[in-house]
């Protein structure tokens, strides 16, 4: 009987509980969620009170990201306009280089004509009395200070209608210290040479040593040409020093000299 009692005392403290496992990871689940809202909402409110905007970043960002773009984009402009100038570049100074050949060609050739019409001048047009000229006049340099030989021709400056004979003396005019001087042939040849025969039909080479004094310097050859032994007529010739090169005749017109007097005879 006592047992029986005992027994039920036990059930009417016995209390059944549901037990749901599912529902408890829900709501703490759920729970979690809104601390980290409330947590997110009061990191945003504290960097709203400090002057901080969500949206104002964003729109910060966009238009960094569009300028950025922008900038870029001026950047590739650039490159390619820096590309073109400098084809453009290298295309003018391949143009100014090839004009520069021209223009040289073009000299060169200029000078071979204007040597060539003298050349024919001088077969047709007599320049004086003495009937011989200088052709061609070259100075070229030579190993050592003061060094040069000079070369020319001298022809007969009308039809030939037989041999011709005379002599020619070569003076050279130019600087001494900064002050005029001529020097003659005797005083700048190796050998001491006062002047150069010829005799000839049609033309005669020649190719003689100069040797300068130190410090001069030339600026001008003359030739001065006597026919026979008659020293009363003569005919002078007056060429630029250009050493390496032919040397161009000086715009000074030739002179004849017939008894002491100088008379003025044009020269091509």
């Amino acid at each position: 009987m006592r047992r029986n009692r005992d027994m039920w005392q036990w059930f009417d403290r016995l209390v059944i509980r549901s037990y749901a496992p599912k529902r408890s990871a829900v709501v703490f689940g759920v729970a979690v969620l809104v601390a980290v809202f409330i947590l997110y909402g009061a990191f945003e409110l504290g960097r709203y009170d400090a002057g901080f905007r969500v949206v104002d970043s964003v729109r910060g960002a966009l238009t960094t990201a569009k300028r950025i773009r922008d900038l870029e984009a001026e950047n590739e402009k650039q490159r390619t306009q820096l590309e073109a100038a400098e084809v453009a570049r290298r295309v003018d100074r391949e143009g100014y280089a090839q004009v520069e050949r021209s223009l040289g060609d073009m000299q060169s050739q200029i000078a071979r004509l204007n040597q060539d019409l003298s050349f024919y001048r001088g077969l047709v047009q007599p320049d004086a009395a003495v009937g011989v000229k200088v052709q061609q006049m070259q100075i070229v340099p030579e190993p050592g200070n003061g060094h040069f030989r000079l070369k020319f021709v001298l022809i007969q400056s009308g039809k030939p209608t037989g041999d011709v004979s005379g002599s020619a003396a070569i003076t050279l005019d130019g600087l001494q210290s900064g002050k005029p001087k001529s020097l003659s042939f005797a005083e700048v040849s190796p050998k001491g040479r006062v002047s150069l025969a010829y005799s000839f039909l049609y033309f005669q080479d020649y190719d003689e040593q100069l040797v300068l004094p130190p410090g001069f310097e030339p600026t001008r050859v003359g030739v001065e040409i006597h026919r026979g032994r008659d020293a009363g007529h003569s005919f002078r010739q007056a060429f630029v020093w250009k050493a390496q090169g032919m040397s161009v005749e000086t715009e000074a017109p030739g002179t004849e000299t017939k008894g002491g007097l100088d008379v003025q005879t044009e020269t091509e």
